[in-house]
């Protein structure tokens, strides 16, 4: 749905049942924890029944709870405080096993971003890459890993890579100041969205570079810049991202664009080889340092 669902919520407040706004009223003013419960805990919270709660979202719009679910979470999620995110994990995590919850959930969102990740998409941005005059990538705070894990590898294959590291806006500019048609830009973010990895998108694009989002949703505001979104499903523990799905994905990346450079990218690590041999960059098993 394309409206605030806190505005569809209180646009059809009246027409509620007694039960039905017991839900209502609980989503209006604890959204952050009800984006988070199972029909059936959101039930037991207010005092109403399972289906009470199916029921509602059908109300809504919704074909099911957990649609209404998803529909709260992206609302919310680039809104939670860190404080925030502590509170709702503890409520979900409870007495559980946290290892086994984190793991757990992991491995769910590598199962969701396999299923709905748009594959053209992905062909597309592998092309451009391969492409590209020069490569731009970008990833502030803890997106900071996948930038720099895209830029270890794609500087072995190619030596057009620009890794834009930057503490201010205004740096970020500097730094891709001279990017133009011929060069791609790729950014990655997730919740809570950084503002400047999105102007740094949108200058991009301005200047026509092809841009690719590395992101979580078509609801981010790095989708819409975007001439190729890559989506990997990403989560919070507590107050930390899980970068599983999207360091999945990135991988997926190199490898790809790895087979398009099939030739150049043999012939780069043989000489690499000689390289970390001459200068004992890795240790031997058995060696005596």
């Amino acid at each position: 749905m394309a409206t605030d669902i806190l505005a569809t919520i209180q646009a059809n407040m009246t027409g509620f049942s007694k039960g039905q706004k017991l839900i209502a009223n609980y989503i209006s003013h604890s959204y952050d924890k009800a984006a988070f419960m199972t029909a059936s805990k959101l039930g037991k919270t207010v005092n109403v029944s399972e289906s009470t709660v199916v029921r509602f979202a059908a109300e809504l719009g919704y074909d099911g709870y957990p649609s209404m679910q998803r529909a709260l979470q992206e609302m919310i999620r680039n809104k939670l405080t860190s404080v925030q995110r502590i509170e709702v994990s503890n409520d979900r995590i409870g007495d559980q096993d946290i290892l086994a919850m984190v793991l757990q959930s992991d491995i769910e969102k590598l199962r969701m971003t396999l299923e709905e990740l748009d594959r053209e998409s992905f062909e597309a941005a592998v092309d451009s890459i391969v492409k590209a005059r020069r490569i731009y990538i970008l990833g502030v705070r803890s997106a900071a890993a996948i930038s720099d894990f895209l830029s270890f590898y794609f500087n072995m294959i190619f030596d057009n890579v620009f890794t834009v590291r930057t503490t201010s806006t205004s740096e970020v500019f500097e730094q891709i100041l001279h990017i133009g048609p011929e060069d791609v830009f790729i950014g990655a973010s997730f919740p809570r969205y950084s503002r400047r990895t999105v102007k740094a998108m949108q200058y991009a694009s301005a200047q026509g570079a092809r841009v690719v989002a590395i992101t979580d949703s078509e609801a981010s505001p790095l989708s819409a810049i975007a001439d190729h979104t890559l989506l990997a499903k990403s989560d919070m523990a507590s107050f930390v991202d899980s970068l599983v799905a999207p360091l999945s994905l990135v991988n997926a990346l190199i490898v790809a664009v790895g087979r398009k450079m099939d030739q150049e990218l043999s012939a780069t690590f043989e000489r690499l080889e000689g390289i970390w041999e001459e200068y004992q960059v890795y240790e031997k098993p058995g060696e005596e340092l």
